[in-house]
This record gives C-alpha cells, structure tokens and sequence, in this order.
C-alpha cells in the first residue's frame, strides 16, 4: 500500500493470533512457570474492560521471562477474548521471530500502535526502561530506573486509559549482571549506532559474556505483582504534569519491590 492511511486489518494489532497464543501459553508458559517457580499475585487489579497500560520493570537480559510469565496468568484470568499487546524495540522484528511475535501480539513500540491498541480495549504491557532495565546489575536489582523514560505517561494520557504499575522480582538472579557497559559502549563508539550499553554478565555455560553468547538462566524463583491501578485524570487533574506522573508511579513501584525485596530470603532460592 502506497500512501493514505492504514486500514483496519492492516494495522499490527490485527496481526494478533488468540489460537496461536494459546497454544503457545499452554506450552510454554508452564515450562517457564515451573523453571522460575513463577508467581503472578493481584492479577485482578487490571481493570476487567477497557484500555489499561500495564508499566513494568523488566529483569532477565536477553533471555527475560517477563512476557512469558505476565501474558499467561493474564489469560488464565480473563481469556483470549480480550489481547495483551506487548510493545517491543524495533530491533527484535528485524529477526527471523518477527512474524512469530506479531502473532503473539507484541508490536512496535510507538504512540500510533499503542493508542490503537488501548482505543481497542487490550491491555497493552510496556517496559520503559527497556534493555537499559533488563541489564541492570544484580546487585542493584531491586531498583526501579527507566532511564529518565516518561513517554509511557503520555500515552496513558493521550488515550485515556489507567496505569497499572507492575512490579517484578527475581529475574536479575538467573545470571550475575555485573554491569551495563555503558562506559565501554562509549569508547567503542557504539552510541553512534543506537547502541548505548554494552551489558557484562557472567553465568552458565559461558561464563563472562558480553552481550553473546548469552548464558541460560538460571532457575531463580520470580515473583510479579500487579499493583492497583492509577486513574491519572482523577489523581493529577485535567492537565497533569508528565513528570509528577512518572514519580509517583516509579515511587509506588519502588514501595512495592522493596517489599518483595524483605520477602525474599535467599538469592535464587527465593
């Protein structure tokens, strides 16, 4: 198509296979559940119609479980009438997975396809702060950081929708994250390239790798917890200030993963 506006069953949202996701939930989805011992706890404060915009920290590196752990407790809990759309870099659909995460429902994080999905009624899952979150180093794992990241505010506005603050534990505990490598991406000149970390860890069965190959996880037990949601109009005004916003949802969530944090009693083990 040449020009004019995208139709309706052309957009990426309708590439969204409900079959398809389930059965890739019913197989998947309890393999990892059971490797990471997943819990997902109060997946019942998503509003149960209507526009939400599910904001999460992201945990895991290359090989982070976030998606797979969330979207299937999702369905379980209100079925494959209503779909998760999972905004995701423009780099992963560079791949051979490209056609198979469209049919999962991840779409090219943007405004144009996040308003379409919240206009539609999904849920729609974000994680601001993006790789730069997912390679945070274990030892600063309980810390919420986006990396200044506050465009998610903006959509929640802009479609008027709830934002459901979601937090999750354990996935910087299936291999040792030892740094970004912001430093390093610099010197090497990789930021002219979009490139803005060069993540360090160190696990199973490579030991230290940079970036690749990556090392399998290890199976830390994860725990995500669905906050209550945030009504933005009704807590800030009419006019709300982007900023104030993020705070206050980066402050709910740093409250809620600190408590998961006292929780836990051991590394791994959980």
């Amino acid at each position: 198509m040449s020009g004019g506006a995208m139709t309706d069953d052309e957009h990426e949202t309708a590439k969204w296979d409900p079959s398809f996701t389930k059965q890739v939930a019913d197989t998947v989805g309890p393999l990892i559940k059971r490797w990471h011992r997943a819990e997902v706890r109060n997946i019942e404060n998503i509003p149960a119609a209507g526009g939400a915009l599910v904001v999460s920290n992201h945990s895991g590196g290359m090989l982070t479980p976030d998606v797979f752990i969330f979207s299937p407790a999702f369905y379980d809990a209100f079925g494959y009438d209503r779909p998760v759309y999972t905004l995701g870099h423009y780099g992963i659909f560079m791949g051979p997975l490209d056609g198979v995460l469209r049919r999962l429902g991840v779409i090219e994080a943007s405004r144009e396809n996040a308003a379409k999905a919240l206009h539609s009624g999904a849920v729609v899952l974000v994680f601001p702060g993006g790789d730069y979150d997912s390679y945070r180093p274990t030892f600063s794992e309980n810390t919420i950081d986006f990396n200044g990241r506050t465009g998610y505010v903006r959509t929640a506005i802009e479609a008027g929708v709830p934002i459901v603050p979601t937090v999750s534990i354990g996935g910087q505990e299936t291999q040792l994250f030892l740094t970004r490598g912001n430093w390093l991406a610099r010197k090497l000149g990789l930021t002219k390239a979009r490139m803005d970390i060069l993540p360090m860890s160190f696990g199973f069965p490579f030991g230290l790798s940079v970036i690749f190959p990556p090392n399998l996880p290890l199976p830390a037990k994860i725990v995500t917890e669905v906050l209550e949601p945030i009504d933005v109009t009704a807590r800030f005004g009419d006019d709300p200030d982007v900023d104030e916003v993020d705070a206050h949802v980066r402050e709910v969530m740093q409250t809620a993963l600190k408590r998961l944090a006292r929780q836990r009693r051991l590394p791994v083990l959980g």
